[in-house]
């Protein structure tokens, strides 16, 4: 913006006009002052002048672009385990794993990766809560931690529905919806609804979901259009049951990358039918500790396969 002063009053400038010249930069020429009817070809000349492109962010060292996996999963487990370590509230390691999970949105969108899912909440807690703790005291303490994670969900959802939608991050949630609570459906609904136009990332949020339940829920539909007479059971393949799973809504339904954090050594009911030839990497580090770098030291391991989708080393 270019500012300024007049040091004696303008009435009191000589009449003789300025000669006609060509500004360079900002530099203004001297001894003469515009007056105020030439301020809009300044104007208009700084509107002229192209803003920078931004420069692609820069991949950490060892990443290769054309590697990088398209769809990375995510379990994301150990945050209550934080919290008692850190002598917390249970919630609070929810609370910090949220952060963990802001963190590595930012990350797939920094660096092109389309498509991110997280395994936020399990369709088997239910049944835990019903049915396998019988002592009343533990069922209470599964169902406040139920509660607490339903809570988490709508206040996120609340929260970050306008950032998201800004930074281009199409929302996807998948698992048996109808176990949730009425006012998160209503929430879930409107986000997915407001983001669908997104195409920047595709975060797939699972949540009362489990491996199982969708392959379960995809073999009754496709039983229903048999007995509709709308498929002969010989038509039933894989690319049938494939389009009835929870996650036929990405054009990228199996994860290239799991990654599952805390130690732990299995995939616990999470993308059975998608994670055939999926490469996992299991991380010691709590996700509510888990950061860029250990991000990344998965990805390397990643680039270091020879994925053969079920073919032979040659």
């Amino acid at each position: 913006m270019f500012s300024l002063q007049f040091p004696i009053p303008i009435e009191n400038l000589p009449v003789t006009p300025p000669p006609k010249f060509l500004l360079s930069g900002c530099a203004l020429p001297k001894p003469y002052v515009f007056k105020r009817r030439r301020f809009s070809n300044l104007r208009l000349r700084a509107a002229d002048v192209a803003a920078p492109v931004a420069e692609e962010a820069a991949l950490p060292a060892g990443l290769q672009k054309e590697f990088l996996p398209r769809h990375v999963a995510v379990i994301m487990d150990g945050n209550v385990r934080w919290a008692r370590r850190m002598n917390l509230p249970d919630s609070n390691g929810h609370d910090a794993g949220v952060r963990s999970l802001r963190e590595m949105v930012d990350l797939c969108l920094e660096w092109d990766i389309p498509v991110l899912s997280v395994f936020a909440f399990s369709y088997d807690n239910w049944l835990r809560s019903k049915t396998t703790i019988e002592m009343e005291v533990a069922k209470a303490v599964v169902n406040r931690e139920v509660d607490f994670l339903m809570f988490l969900f709508e206040r996120v959802l609340k929260s970050e529905m306008e950032k998201s939608s800004r930074k281009g991050i199409r929302l996807s949630v998948i698992g048996d919806l109808s176990l949730l609570p009425k006012s998160l459906q209503t929430l879930i609904n409107e986000a997915v609804e407001r983001t669908k136009s997104n195409t920047k990332l595709q975060l797939i949020v699972a949540a009362s979901y489990s491996g199982r339940y969708d392959v379960v829920q995809a073999c009754r539909t496709l039983a229903r259009k048999v007995k509709d007479n709308e498929i002969q059971v010989e038509d039933i393949n894989d690319d049938l049951i494939e389009q009835e799973l929870e996650t036929k809504c990405t054009h990228i339904p199996h994860p290239d990358l799991l990654i599952r954090t805390s130690g732990e050594l299995r995939i616990s009911n999470f993308l059975l039918w998608q994670s055939a030839y999926t490469e996992f990497f299991f991380s010691e580090t709590l996700w509510p500790d888990f950061r860029k770098d250990d991000f990344v030291e998965a990805l390397l391991s990643y680039q270091t396969r020879q994925r053969r989708y079920g073919g032979r080393q040659s």
